[in-house]
């Protein structure tokens, strides 16, 4: 099971699990960029972004698609990779502040409670991403004193 469980490092089988279902949610959605729900992410970017919104929407999707497959085939690279993703929730957090100050219906989100309330999973997203691309361990470990380096 070369996916939930790389050969170079162990990781806990929920973290794996973790790992792996946020890799299926980010290539899903960004699959839903290109496809559609296109128009429902050029809605959520900002103004202020000097670049063509479908241009930003298209290359938002292929990231995520890229991320998902990476935090799926990519285990020994996990903890690099999580903060990599990490840190893309957090660039794309404007958009969905976007969405609630402007008040723009997309995703089924109609109303401004709805809006508010995802502002708030958005945190829980950044945290699943660091939480799946960990190892479970507090601090570091010296090199050569892992269980499995026998």
């Amino acid at each position: 099971m070369m996916l939930l469980r790389p050969n170079t490092t162990r990781q806990p089988l929920a973290r794996a699990i973790a790992r792996v279902a946020l890799g299926l949610v980010l290539a899903i959605a960004g699959v839903g960029h290109l496809t559609a729900q296109r128009e429902e992410f050029q809605a959520q970017v900002p103004d202020w972004v000097p670049l063509d919104k479908d241009f930003v929407v298209l290359a938002s999707g292929v990231v995520e698609i890229l991320l998902g497959l990476a935090l799926i085939a990519l285990p020994r690279y996990r903890k690099l990779v999580s903060w990599v993703v990490a840190a893309f929730f957090v660039a794309v957090f404007p958009g969905n502040v976007h969405q609630y100050v402007e008040h723009i219906d997309a995703f089924g989100l109609d109303t401004d409670t709805e809006r508010l309330v995802r502002l708030f999973f958005q945190p829980v997203l950044v945290v699943w991403a660091l939480f799946a691309g960990t190892d479970g361990n507090r601090g570091s470990r010296p090199t050569g004193t892992h269980p499995d380096s026998a």
